[in-house]
């Protein structure tokens, strides 16, 4: 090859171009655009920046890359294989968005190393980035920048900055001052239905500098540019937004600068002609060695740095390396199941009345000083969703040390960096708003449930309980709606003790997020008797047994369990033999073994379910004639015992309809 860098810089840019319409010609779908109009950023930032070891992909100090642009996925697939990665190969290339592949159509996280995040869903990398920056600097905090210390990039596209979670998430990013957070905007002026025009006159640079970061358009084809750009960022104490003025698809004569090129292959023949534009005259998939060497040696660049890195932490006091290699790696400290069955004994010895949202925040007392790599958070609810200890500081930007998050009123943004702050490594995330706003963060919930990420999200009002507010913030249908989604424990707790159960169940999750439903109103305790073991953690339970030969089941969770108890008990006055069940999490029930869930549902002649929401869900464990008591409607504004009465949700509707269904 060339020893001119301009000429090299070209060819080894042209690779990725090549291998990127190559791959997508040979799937017949996928979006070529991108990584030919973004190779030479690439390419400057692979090659002269990235901190990363291809062959020890998971490096604790690498950089972070995130594509948050993912439909452009060939470009980071390309790269991967360019610079060595091992499970990146031609093969994998050459079945790109086939079944079975590491080359999904989206990068998706865990599929291949080195993808740090999915992506897909725009915005949500940009917005995940910013969780991974700010883990960075609150890790750095913590171990200092002999064991911390790099940077988190993103190359993000048009359609990044239109969504609404990119305001979310540059606005925090501003704020706390996420200096080692650089965004290379691919700034080609085209999306999927053409110019960008048709749909966006904003000017992108001034709402990022309004937001508090520095921000600068440079010819994102000029690599002499792109260098400077970059350097100067690492050197800023705000975080940098570098939009790269480039041309979509650029080198195919006929389709570059259009949106033909967005999403679409590019055909045989302008393939052939884009070979000739770029001068390059190799055969389909195949890179010439001289070419593939200098990405090679691109990849061992910062071996020696890993080397160095991983001498300084084997030379650290024991502890410190014993506590950075457990937070990083995500085990749970061993005092945590002392603070557990201390704290429940003394519950069950001073049983009260609490909303299971004060009981959350006396569990995280006994729970966070045992695993400070808990953060918390809340979007500006933190009285309401209690979600912060009293030895929880605030994170700012002068103090990275603190454990708390104010998210402000972003809850799709913080959702978002709470997956961030996970996939980095070193913390546990988690934080608060109502159940009924788990719409305005759900994509991210799900992002979560699909790269199987440890956050929890603590959703609080959870009911109609939450009585004045009304139908606008009472939750009808979020808990089937968060049921719904695979891989994510929905748990709903009926008091004190079963909170702490829950969360310790979320805490030792190491691939599940998790969804806590607490209570605003206040609940008494029906777990009376201390019991070392997590009755939780199979879903559900005999909470109580009948007295006699058993008649009527009755089905509960949260703040409806207290109301099948004192049915029991009436309809146990009447010689009614019933049984209650109490069924926090249905994901962990129904993970369990069928005699397991036969013995807990039993097969008595009547079962009712009681849940203040919507039915959906139930029927899974309601036999044909069985009982639902819950929601069928919007709830209203009023207090909460006078809409638990109106909508029917009782002890004497409980009992009448147990009654009625033994008559029939």
């Amino acid at each position: 090859m060339s020893d001119n860098p301009k000429i090299r810089h070209n060819m080894m840019a042209n690779a990725i171009r090549v291998l990127s319409m190559d791959a997508v010609q040979a799937a017949n779908s996928g979006h070529p655009g991108l990584p030919m109009g973004a190779a030479d950023i690439a390419t400057v930032l692979f090659t002269k920046f990235l901190k990363i070891d291809p062959r020890q992909p998971d490096w604790p100090d690498r950089d972070r890359f995130v594509l948050s642009a993912g439909h452009g996925s060939m470009l980071l697939y390309s790269l991967h294989y360019l610079m060595g990665f091992e499970d990146m190969t031609l093969d994998e290339i050459k079945n790109f968005r086939q079944l079975g592949s590491r080359t999904a159509g989206h990068p998706e996280y865990g599929h291949a190393a080195g993808i740090e995040t999915t992506t897909g869903p725009l915005g949500q990398g940009l917005a995940t980035s910013v969780g991974m920056a700010l883990a960075e600097r609150m890790l750095n905090s913590r171990f200092g920048d002999d064991l911390v210390n790099h940077y988190t990039y993103v190359l993000a596209s048009d359609g990044d900055l239109m969504e609404g979670i990119s305001h979310e998430a540059i606005s925090l990013a501003g704020h706390l001052k996420l200096s080692k957070l650089i965004v290379l905007y691919d700034d080609n002026d085209i999306s999927i239905d053409g110019p960008l025009n048709l749909a966006e006159s904003g000017d992108a640079l001034g709402r990022f500098e309004a937001a508090g970061w520095f921000a600068e358009r440079i010819d994102g084809h000029d690599p002499d540019a792109i260098e400077a750009a970059i350097s100067a960022a690492q050197t800023l104490d705000k975080p940098t937004l570098i939009a790269c003025k480039t041309t979509i698809g650029y080198g195919a004569p006929n389709k570059q600068g259009t949106s033909g090129v967005h999403g679409a292959p590019l055909g045989d023949e302008e393939i052939s002609l884009t070979r000739e534009a770029l001068g390059w005259t190799s055969e389909p998939f195949d890179i010439p060695s001289d070419i593939l060497d200098s990405w090679r040696m691109a990849g061992l660049k910062h071996v020696s740095e890993r080397k160095a890195w991983q001498e300084r932490l084997d030379a650290q006091d024991s502890e410190v390396s014993n506590r950075f290699t457990r937070v990083v790696s995500g085990d749970l400290p061993t005092r945590l199941e002392k603070a557990v069955q201390e704290y429940k004994q003394s519950l069950a010895e001073n049983p009260s009345k609490l909303a299971t949202r004060k009981s959350s925040e006396d569990a995280l007392k006994a729970i966070v000083p045992t695993v400070p790599e808990m953060i918390g958070g809340s979007a500006d609810l933190t009285g309401s969703n209690n979600t912060r200890t009293p030895e929880q500081e605030a994170v700012s930007a002068d103090n990275y040390g603190g454990s708390f998050i104010h998210y402000g009123i972003r809850e799709f943004g913080m959702a978002a960096a709470m997956n961030g702050m996970a996939l980095h490594g070193g913390f546990i995330p988690y934080s608060g708003t109502f159940l009924v706003f788990s719409d305005y963060s759900r994509p991210a919930l799900r992002l979560a449930a699909l790269m199987e990420q440890r956050v929890i999200h603590v959703l609080t009002h959870d009911s109609i309980g939450l009585g004045e507010d009304g139908p606008t913030h009472q939750p009808v249908e979020h808990l089937a709606a968060l049921r719904a989604i695979p891989n994510l424990l929905t748990l709903r707790p009926a008091d004190a003790t079963e909170t702490l159960e829950c969360w310790q169940i979320a805490l030792e999750q190491s691939r599940t997020p998790s969804a806590m439903a607490l209570t605003r109103q206040g609940l008494p305790a029906v777990r009376l008797e201390y019991s070392e073991k997590n009755l939780s953690a199979k879903g559900a339970y005999e909470l109580a047994s009948a007295d006699g030969d058993a008649l009527v089941t009755l089905l509960a969770t949260g703040s409806e369990v207290h109301l099948a108890v004192e049915a029991k008990q009436q309809l146990e006055a009447e010689n009614i033999g019933t049984r209650v069940i109490s069924m926090p999490c249905f994901e962990l029930f129904d993970k369990q073994k069928s005699s397991y869930r036969d013995d807990v549902l039993g097969n008595t002649p009547v079962r009712i379910a009681i849940e203040a929401a919507i039915r959906q869900g139930w029927d899974a464990y309601l036999r044909p004639g069985d009982g639902f008591i819950g929601m069928e409607s919007f709830g209203a504004s009023a207090p909460a015992e006078r809409l638990f009465e109106h909508f029917g949700i009782t002890v004497d509707t409980i009992v009448k309809n147990a009654k009625d269904r033994l008559d029939t």
